[in-house]
């Protein structure tokens, strides 16, 4: 596990009358009036802009916002996040025409101590995910200081979470990448035991480095959603046409066999919600997995009593790790599992646990279920979280350089 620990940090610089040119994760969900449905990613970047704002610097905010590929599109600009953050701010917030040229650059010369200015979609240009020296150059000429605070893309090397750095003078994380980083490697190296880890989605394959980076510490491994079915398979049980991991199996068989011999127990579904089809008004039905699941149905949902039994795990857990659903948690008859484990998470934490939760599907499960604000941590980046607990180096985070020894 790479060691963040001693990465520059935006309170060891001067901000004072400086530009400091802020990467921030404003790709906020929007519904068809342009609308922000969700604003977190927003709040969670507040504590840097306000650090900025209050040491007196010039905050030159950079984001992107959709897959706009390259093109000028005007429903992804980011005008919603600009009204939306001068709010919360309680002060102006101004919306620059593009993210590099001559106007903006006259726009962020014009600034003065204390003011806020954010950059137009970064991604309107291709050079951005491609992290082209020209366009980071362009990037740095905005800034003195640079700061990351956008975990959700330091999984990225891209000309705004990477490159620009180079071109910086100074720079440094921000608040948010650092709870993130302080969180995420306590899960890892270390947590309280019992340690439960609370692992779903569609694919072991996506899951086996964080499976085996988590095997080291963790007392208990909880598994639902489709990758369960691999490991039912893998058992031999009959899953019917459930969502199978066919290249995964090998795999799953070893695990099981390694998690014997270390003593961690692994919890598979033992009851599941299978439907033919993956609808809101499909046919369902609650099925042992101990019989099997039918030919012609699939496992959608892990079952009212394996989703008891995973809630009772989690109640004896000191740190629980979560990512990835029990099952189709947008489609209302395959949500129970996954609502009933966010619910299990809240009251855990209610009773002392560090809970955290690894961004993605999981992130937006404990939005929906109204439980949010009872989760210790939930992180901002579903992709960068996981490529941290693999052990993966964050481009965004290493480009940092470390403090300086005194």
């Amino acid at each position: 596990m790479n060691d963040f620990s001693n990465k520059q940090f935006i309170e060891d610089l001067e901000l004072k009358s400086k530009r400091v040119l802020v990467r921030v994760d404003f790709n906020v969900p929007l519904d068809a009036d342009l609308a922000i449905t969700d604003n977190s990613r927003i709040t969670g970047a507040l504590q840097t802009i306000r650090r900025v704002v209050e040491q007196g610097g010039r905050a030159v905010l950079m984001s992107h916002l959709g897959r706009p590929d390259g093109k000028r599109v005007n429903r992804m600009s980011l005008q919603p996040a600009a009204a939306e953050l001068s709010r919360l701010l309680d002060q102006p917030v101004f919306l620059a025409p593009d993210c590099i040229g001559s106007g903006v650059e006259s726009l962020v010369d014009r600034m003065q101590d204390g003011e806020v200015v954010l950059l137009e979609n970064l991604r309107f240009h291709k050079a951005e995910t491609k992290n082209d020296p020209e366009f980071c150059k362009a990037l740095a000429t905005l800034g003195e200081v640079y700061v990351n605070d956008a975990f959700g893309t330091a999984h990225r090397a891209h000309a705004s979470t990477a490159g620009v750095a180079e071109f910086v003078p100074e720079s440094a994380i921000g608040y948010l990448i650092r709870k993130e980083l302080e969180f995420l490697g306590e899960v890892i190296s270390n947590p309280k035991p019992p340690f439960v880890a609370v692992l779903g989605g569609a694919k072991v394959s996506d899951k086996i480095k964080v499976i085996e980076n988590l095997m080291q510490n963790v007392q208990v491994l909880v598994i639902g959603g489709g990758m369960a079915n691999t490991f039912l398979k893998a058992q031999g049980r009959e899953i019917g046409d459930s969502l199978l991991d066919a290249g995964s199996l090998d795999y799953a068989r070893q695990l099981l066999d390694q998690a014997q011999s270390q003593g961690v127990q692994i919890h598979l579904p033992t009851d599941g919600v299978a439907a033919r089809e993956l609808s809101a008004e499909a046919e369902t039905q609650t099925v042992s997995l101990e019989s099997g699941v039918p030919s012609g149905w699939k496992m959608l949902d892990i079952g009212p009593q394996s989703a008891e039994a995973y809630a009772q795990v989690i109640a004896s857990a000191r740190t629980v790790f979560w990512n990835g659903p029990m099952g189709v948690f947008e489609v209302a008859p395959f949500a129970s599992g996954t609502f009933r484990v966010a619910q299990a998470l809240a009251q855990a934490t209610q009773q002392g646990a560090v809970t955290v939760i690894g961004g993605g599907d999981s992130a937006a499960a404990i939005q929906v279920s109204g439980l949010s604000d009872q989760i210790t941590h939930i992180s901002t980046g579903g992709g960068a979280s996981l490529e941290f607990l693999e052990g993966r180096e964050l481009p965004g985070v290493s480009v940092i350089p470390n403090r300086a020894q005194t």
